[in-house]
């Protein structure tokens, strides 16, 4: 009854109304009665007060927080935003959060750092001598803390040889897990043989994929520029001392972006006594202490 005298009552203020109802559908009049109703309840829903709004900046961090800890939870997240001083609930912490498909997994460049006291990585280089008689180095470091483990250097580099260093570098007791290499011809059978017998997993990268052992290039890299291309390479023997003096600089003095401004064998902070300069590699760098 009470919907005949509306439709009534539009008929008397629009008396062209029956011509729109002819062209609509039954279905499309009770479409717009919902979305009114939805309207409606959406005004007198509307927030009169209550709990305040959560600010931008601790929206951001919740949500950084839950992304940069992917087995955390709203408890733990909420605990620590209390530990900074962050006045929130723990539903709030929850709503702000990211939503995950999936179960929570850790990133790759965790998973790395926590098995990265347990790689090493190889490669070789090459420096021309003052006769262009070309000499062969080899490079063996530790991803956990970038250090340099051993230098070989030869005219001949044989997979017998490789072996032989492989061997004194790591010896028997402290042999990395997995051992990063190209394809270079010289590891040959020998060489392979004697990483399964010290217990070290060959892991050769792909063909064509010097990015895969990156660390090496990077630290071929920078051989070379901070050594090898400063000086004449005289013979073998001047290669050899040069490059481990190199190698005591590079562990024990050089700092590192990635080690937070540390060198792989950590330096103490010196903040009394009078800096003293000592000269290395014949003044190609320096060390700073206090003494």
């Amino acid at each position: 009854m009470l919907d005949r005298l509306i439709f009534a009552g539009l008929y008397r203020l629009a008396p062209k109304v029956l011509g729109a109802l002819a062209i609509v559908k039954p279905e499309t009049v009770i479409k717009w009665h919902r979305a009114g109703f939805r309207s409606y309840w959406r005004w007198k829903s509307r927030r009169r007060g209550g709990r305040p709004t959560v600010a931008p900046e601790i929206r951001k961090l919740i949500r950084e927080m839950s992304i940069a800890n992917p087995l955390w939870g709203a408890p733990r997240i909420h605990g620590e935003l209390l530990k900074l001083g962050v006045e929130i609930g723990q539903t709030s912490v929850a709503k702000y959060m990211v939503r995950r498909r999936h179960p929570p997994s850790q990133g790759w460049r965790t998973f790395i750092r926590n098995h990265a006291d347990g790689i090493a990585a190889m490669d070789m280089f090459v420096v021309p001598t003052i006769s262009f008689r070309l000499l062969y180095g080899l490079l063996i470091m530790g991803h956990g803390r970038r250090h340099i483990l051993w230098f070989g250097v030869t005219a001949h580099p044989t997979a017998e040889w490789i072996a032989n260093q492989v061997t004194e570098a790591c010896g028997w007791e402290q042999a990395p897990c997995y051992l990063i290499r190209d394809r270079d011809g010289a590891y040959g059978e020998v060489f392979i043989r004697r990483l399964r017998s010290i217990g070290i997993r060959d892991r050769p990268t792909s063909p064509r994929s010097p990015w895969q052992n990156a660390y090496a290039e990077r630290l071929i890299g920078s051989i070379r520029r901070e050594c090898v291309d400063h000086v004449i390479v005289f013979s073998e023997r001047q290669l050899r001392h040069l490059l481990l003096c190199y190698m005591k600089y590079y562990n024990g003095t050089r700092t590192h972006l990635s080690l937070e401004k540390n060198a792989p064998i950590s330096r103490a902070v010196d903040r009394a006594g009078h800096i003293l300069c000592r000269p290395i590699l014949g003044g190609l760098h320096h060390r700073y202490a206090r003494i």
